[in-house]
């Protein structure tokens, strides 16, 4: 058990390491996107199955509660969550535009929708970006292993280079950590005056 638990963390550690040197750029720019957009009173869309669903979940709480600073609560909405909402899209139209609906019922130009798949293969996660980028939000993704399809469709990708679901999983929050402070950061500033 000892070598398993030390091969576990060092593989972690690795895939950290290849995002320490492979997607500030990127993390910069998905921060800056989402910025832009509560600047502009717009809100942030997120969406996944499984434990993407609890990623969105947990990223959507971070904004609309608080990451670190006391401040007002930002616009972020999981698209994972309305179980009525789910069952019946579903039920009606088919599984596979579960999200692509709530993304153009909610969505609005210069929102920003985010994707999570690890595989990069979720159909309806893909869906729900493509719906997003036609209507003109700003769209990314986190995926694991090559992307997949859905690091094709959306704007920005963040791709953890794993094949292992719990390692992608652990650097997507990750980055979703990053990126919810800045965000706050930037936007709840304590002036020094």
């Amino acid at each position: 058990m000892r070598d398993k638990i030390i091969d576990i963390i060092n593989d972690a550690i690795h895939i950290k390491e290849e995002i320490l040197h492979n997607q500030i750029e990127n993390i910069i720019k998905a921060a800056k996107l989402i910025i832009a957009c509560y600047k502009a009173k717009g809100k942030v869309l997120i969406f996944g199955n499984g434990g993407s669903a609890a990623d969105a979940q947990h990223i959507a709480a971070e904004f609309v509660g608080r990451f670190q600073k006391e401040r007002p609560g930002l616009a972020a909405i999981a698209l994972n969550t309305n179980t009525s909402i789910l069952t019946a899209v579903s039920n009606d139209y088919g599984y596979e535009i579960v999200f692509a609906r709530q993304v153009e019922a909610l969505g609005e130009s210069g929102d920003v929708a985010i994707g999570i798949s690890t595989s990069g293969k979720a159909k309806n996660v893909i869906m729900g970006i493509k719906k997003a980028r036609e209507m003109g939000l700003k769209t990314m993704c986190f995926s694991g292993a090559t992307g997949g399809e859905l690091s094709k469709a959306a704007e920005l990708s963040f791709i953890v280079p794993s094949l292992v679901t719990a390692r992608i999983q652990e650097a997507h929050i990750t980055i979703g950590h990053i990126i919810c402070e800045l965000v706050e950061d930037e936007l709840f500033r304590v002036s020094s005056k």
